[in-house]
């Protein structure tokens, strides 16, 4: 039996804009982007590092099929800016004691590292266990490879140390979603591209005239925080 995709990339991306089902008929099919990793130059990932951040990007929310892919929306840039940021730091999270590896999902983080940390070790040690079984990197990998790994981080089916492989699989995925819809001005959803994708209004000061409009494509636009529009 073939292995399922790690992610369904429709499932993962209406799950968290439900108004979006209505806007779906007509989008424009997108092509595999096969530029070079984003042109924002990082100010926390080392060169590899950011090698695997593009790379993972690319197949956590790839260009293939409806909707804009995360490379061009953007995203590896939004979570570089993070990490130089106070929540990359770890100002959000609670970092005192007691700290338990192995808890329910429901107990929520328990672990002392904040996301800049997660970020190096997680990297490290998924470029030291590809290294070890395919003598080579992530970013190397080709995209069925990666699928596969990426699967394996998030089954906990591939040993990371310190950092649990499904701790840092989480931290990259919800960083991934949200680069993928904040704002442009924090350095993802470039152009609003997926704002313009789902049919969100964005910053607009006013749209409750379209709240009742079930089934309706809001007809005007995107607005961003800085007043940009589509």
């Amino acid at each position: 039996m073939a292995t399922p995709p790690l992610i369904d990339r429709r499932r993962l991306l209406l799950g968290l804009a439900p108004a979006a089902a209505a806007v779906l008929t007509g989008v424009t099919s997108c092509t595999r982007d096969t530029r070079n990793p984003s042109a924002h130059s990082p100010t926390f990932f080392s060169a590899a590092e950011w090698a695997f951040v593009n790379a993972a990007v690319a197949r956590l929310i790839p260009a293939e099929g409806a909707g804009p892919g995360g490379i061009d929306a953007g995203v590896p840039e939004f979570i570089d800016r993070q990490m130089e940021l106070p929540y990359g730091h770890g100002a959000y999270f609670y970092l005192k004691g007691p700290f338990l590896n192995d808890v329910p999902a429901t107990l929520g983080y328990q672990l002392r590292y904040t996301p800049r940390e997660i970020y190096r070790m997680g990297i490290l040690a998924a470029n030291a266990a590809v290294q070890k079984t395919h003598g080579k990197q992530f970013a190397d990998l080709s995209a069925t490879d990666q699928d596969l790994f990426a699967q394996m981080m998030e089954r906990n089916e591939v040993q990371f140390s310190p950092v649990p492989a499904p701790v840092f699989f989480a931290q990259l995925l919800a960083n991934t979603k949200e680069g993928y819809f904040a704002d442009p001005l924090y350095g993802g959803n470039r152009g609003m591209t997926a704002w313009k994708w789902i049919g969100f209004p964005g910053a607009r000061a006013d749209f409750t005239d379209w709240l009742d409009q079930a089934g309706r494509a809001y007809p005007y636009g995107p607005v961003a925080i800085s007043g940009a529009r589509s």
